[in-house]
């Protein structure tokens, strides 16, 4: 930053006048210098006296950094013999798994690009990303193996005991099969630099369909350094990964980030309650990462857990997903006096980071999404004007920063509506900044519906669904707000004449035919949809009418 700029700097909110622009007041992220890195490499060279990384929560099975680190060797030695080489894409679909690290770290160590997909999507929704990514190879679980059936790619199963019912499909290999090849140093290596791609993950982005987000190796370096930098973590933190691994907040904490710190991670194959709580009072766990849904379940049912289960270990809770609200922040203390709230807010084009409250203090400022993450810029745009806004004016939340994506893959159009050519990230959510420098999210600008705090659900995506159905002639779906789930969605339709088609009749439609996040959850007939004159869907009026009964 030029010495100018900096003087014109307001050091209580960090905006500056003579560009608009609020720069973050944390401490600058220190930046790998070394062009030729790959984030394995990054990881794996940072110094720790951590013992054991990952633990299988339902298993006990462990793998120490020593092992981890052998297997990412072999494993990397025996895809390079595969042919796998920089630039190839590798598609992992499995629930979580100690292994689910070993796999994308092996695969970005060679150059190739790992693709995550939600175990829960259809197989018709999966072979849509397999079209648009082309991978070379698939990694998953014999359980999952109906969802690859379709394709012909080669396939490794992540587990040993299936493979005689699993004789259909391409299995070349197992990943145990893998582990226990001898790395071999002599392998084919391209050279990786640091804006080579690393990872291709899924987002609907501000809009309609599913998109691949392509990061950097140096993107996801930048996101290591903010994880450290975050936490200063001790190595004997113990933490519980609770959110989905294929996910940018799984991937960013559990499978790169945390492992930088000599951290353990312990890891649950699926979200349950009692699995959670019972894994905490069991290894002692001190950090536990979730979404809104489970603290606001912890909060309603606290006092049964708090008889049932020891969590005197815990001394964190990190939320993302969504801002929580004072209630649900005081009712959170008030049960876990002992417990400190610390908040998050990123995309999976800004490889999860963006903001976050790094201490209670910080998150007792109702409602934020905390302040800028270090070395992150942000703008507050007016949507109509393009008008760089400023303190406590509310626009667009634009970001720019070393950890924003290079870009969405084979989408030209799609990048240049988010990404300007400065590099500034048009996050579609309408936000403020306050005289301190937090963040306020006020609304979306992105039609995205939120199932959960981290399933996203496009719209644009089950109307297009709705209208194949012969009797409906028009429809619209929008976020419908939900104590338990954040929000599910709900759908307006417009039934053609004569017919009489009833509510369960559309949520079966639907639900035959996408992921359960997906579905439709409540139904309302009308005799049109309100749209502006160029067509699109006026949202807004609609949740207006559906709220207004609430």
């Amino acid at each position: 930053m030029a010495q100018n700029i900096n003087s014109a700097i307001d050091p209580r909110s960090g905006f500056c006048r003579s560009n608009s622009t609020f720069y973050s007041k944390r401490k600058p992220i220190p930046l790998a210098k070394n062009d030729s890195l790959d984030v394995t490499t990054f990881i794996s060279s940072r110094a720790h006296h951590g013992k054991v990384a990952f633990i299988d929560a339902g298993t006990g099975r462990q793998l120490t950094f020593s092992e981890l680190w052998r297997a990412v060797d072999s494993v990397a030695t025996c895809l390079s013999d595969m042919g796998i080489r920089k630039g190839h894409v590798v598609l992992l679909l499995s629930p979580n798994s100690i292994y689910f690290p070993v796999v994308c770290l092996s695969v970005m160590s060679l150059g190739a690009i790992i693709t995550t997909t939600n175990p829960l999507n259809t197989a018709a929704e999966i072979g849509k990303q397999i079209s648009d990514s082309k991978p070379v190879l698939a990694f998953t679980i014999p359980q999952l193996l109906p969802k690859l059936a379709g394709s012909t790619i080669p396939i490794v199963l992540l587990d040993d005991h299936a493979i005689s019912n699993a004789s259909q499909a391409k299995i070349v290999t197992t990943l145990h099969q893998m582990m226990k090849t001898e790395p071999s140093g002599s392998r084919v290596r391209d050279r990786v630099n640091q804006d080579d791609t690393a990872t291709l993950l899924y987002s609907s982005g501000t809009t309609g369909a599913s998109k691949g987000v392509v990061s950097s190796h140096r993107n996801l370096i930048a996101m290591v350094q903010t994880v450290l930098n975050r936490f200063s973590l001790q190595e004997e933190e113990r933490f519980i990964c609770t959110v989905p691994m294929f996910h940018i907040y799984g991937l960013v904490a559990f499978a790169t980030g945390l492992l930088a710190s000599g951290s353990t991670v312990i890891v649950l194959s699926k979200f349950e309650m009692h699995d959670m709580l019972s894994t905490i009072e069991k290894y002692r766990a001190t950090y536990l990462p979730l979404v809104p849904p489970i603290l606001v379940a912890m909060v309603n049912a606290a006092d049964q857990i708090r008889k049932k289960y020891d969590l005197s270990s815990l001394h964190s809770a990190l939320s993302g997903g969504a801002p929580l609200s004072k209630e649900v922040i005081e009712g959170f203390l008030d049960k876990y006096p002992t417990v400190k709230i610390l908040q998050g807010y990123g995309l999976t084009e800004s490889t999860g980071i963006g903001a976050s409250t790094d201490s209670l203090e910080e998150s007792r400022k109702y409602g934020t999404a905390g302040m800028l993450s270090p070395s992150m810029e942000a703008k507050i745009v007016d949507p109509d004007s393009g008008k760089a806004l400023t303190v406590n004016q509310t626009g667009e939340l634009w970001l720019r920063g070393p950890s924003i994506m290079k870009g969405y893959f084979s989408n030209p159009e799609a990048t240049a509506s988010t990404l300007d050519s400065e590099g500034w990230l048009k996050t579609g959510d309408i936000c403020y900044i306050d005289d301190d420098g937090f963040i306020f999210v006020v609304d979306r600008l992105k039609e995205l519906i939120k199932y959960k705090g981290y399933q996203q659900v496009p719209p644009a995506e089950l109307e297009a669904l709705l209208l194949t159905h012969p009797e409906i002639f028009d429809a619209a779906v929008i976020p419908f707000p939900d104590k338990e789930v954040g929000q599910f969605p709900m759908a307006y339709v417009v039934r053609k004449t004569g017919c009489n088609l009833s509510e369960t009749a559309v949520m079966d439609f639907v639900a035959r035919q996408v992921a359960p996040y997906k579905r439709i959850r409540k139904v309302a007939f009308v005799s049109s949809i309100p749209k502006n004159p160029s067509g699109k869907i006026l949202r807004k009026d609609l949740i207006k009418l559906a709220t207004s009964k609430l």
